[in-house]
């Protein structure tokens, strides 16, 4: 931990140092820092107490040439050793617009996501417009793990064609391959596309397509429409088969692919509340496909009082129903101070010998309470407090609280 809590300290330092040295009416700086204390019980029932210091930080307009820093991580550790906490560096990237004449670049650690795949990289990515019609993104760098270390061969590059056409269609196409110890792991193809017709009705795709493996890997196919009458309408098409890297033992093992048909109703009651109904048929191949229910109203905050109450039900033949529903209401007391309440209980049938044709079965209910507060110090800062209470039949029991104190500057 405090490997990553001095190269995450040393990231930001740099561009504090530059700052330093800069005119000081050059820089804007902004940001929020936000210190979070939990204490919970482990899966041992021993105490855990993880803090996290978390650092956002912008700098723009570095010396006055249009360079820009944006920085985000935290530093942690368990005061009681219980929990394995590690420190994280989200992103750290020094980026400026228009370098050149329609070239922009973005160097350091920097999130990448294209159809063809996402990844956390440290590198540099240069996105170049061709025109007002196309434009290009190169990528390459080092593909970041938090869990399996860093190693210099492990290698993340990439290219996306993007086209924008009649200010309705966009189009993409991309590329991206992975190594891993000098080996290639993940080789991706991806395209996608979107349609807004007159603002009533937007079409989308995005595919995936595995070129190691010679199939297809991940499709999403969708339309939404908008009615005259505050009524939307979303039907979608998910197909999905796990991509594993050439490198690992899960690759010689067969994989089944997941399919599923959602479609999906929103009712705009009136601004800031909606209801919605929601309809998903789970298709798989070794197990029995399953229709999945749920409806729901949310209120969004226009005034003093916020929340959302849902239910939802799971039905499939080989006895893994799901019934439950979650509730939530928050309540601005005063100018200052927000309270709020809520609830998820979810009641899970399922069997317990599943592959035995004899195994009998079993009804689990899980059930998550909490209450929650904010006071708003100023306008910049606040302090927030939540208890938990978890229960399961299966499991017991446990509590868990959270105190986070925010800065904005």
């Amino acid at each position: 931990m405090r490997v990553w809590q001095g190269i995450f300290c040393g990231v930001l330092l740099v561009p504090l140092t530059l700052w330093s040295a800069l005119p000081a009416q050059a820089v804007s700086v902004s940001g929020r820092a936000s210190t979070v204390m939990e204490w919970y019980d482990s899966a041992r029932e021993d105490t855990a107490v993880p803090v996290y210091q978390y650092l956002q930080l912008s700098l723009r307009d570095l010396g006055g040439e249009g360079y820009n820093f944006r920085g985000y991580g935290r530093i942690a550790d368990d005061l009681n050793s219980e929990a394995d906490i590690d420190s994280r560096l989200y992103f750290a990237y020094l980026e400026k617009k228009d370098l050149f004449d329609g070239l922009d670049f973005r160097l350091g650690r920097q999130f990448i996501s294209t159809t063809a795949g996402a990844s956390l990289m440290d590198g540099l990515a240069l996105d170049y417009r061709l025109s007002d019609t196309y434009a290009v993104k190169l990528f390459g760098g080092g593909d970041v793990s938090y869990y399996e270390g860093y190693n210099v061969k492990d290698v993340l590059t990439g290219v996306e064609l993007t086209a924008h056409y009649l200010d309705s269609i966009d189009l993409g196409l991309s590329y991206l391959q992975k190594w891993e110890g000098g080996l290639i792991a993940q080789e991706l193809a991806g395209f996608d596309a979107s349609v807004d017709i007159r603002g009533k009705l937007w079409l989308y795709n995005e595919l995936q397509w595995d070129i190691l493996s010679e199939r297809l890997s991940y499709a999403n196919l969708g339309g939404k429409y908008r009615f005259d009458a505050p009524f939307t309408l979303r039907l979608e098409y998910l197909y999905s088969l796990p991509v594993f890297s050439s490198t690992s033992i899960y690759s010689v093992f067969a994989v089944e692919e997941y399919e599923e048909v959602l479609a999906e109703a929103t009712w705009h009651i009136r601004r800031g509340l909606q209801a919605y109904a929601r309809y998903v048929r789970e298709l798989y191949d070794e197990f029995s496909d399953a229709d999945v229910f749920e409806i729901g109203l949310e209120k969004l905050r226009t005034g003093t009082f916020s929340g959302y109450v849902s239910g939802i039900c799971r039905i499939d033949d080989d006895g893994q129903d799901l019934k439950g529903f979650k509730i939530r209401g928050a309540y601005r007391l005063t100018e200052w101070i927000e309270a709020g309440l809520g609830a998820n209980i979810d009641v899970l049938e399922r069997e317990i010998d599943f592959f035995e044709t004899d195994g009998s079965s079993d009804e689990t209910t899980s059930q998550r309470y909490w209450a929650d507060v904010t006071w708003h110090i100023n306008k910049k800062t606040n302090l927030q407090a939540k208890f938990e209470r978890i229960e399961s039949d299966l499991w017991d029991y446990y509590n868990r609280g959270t105190v986070r104190f925010n800065i904005q500057f």
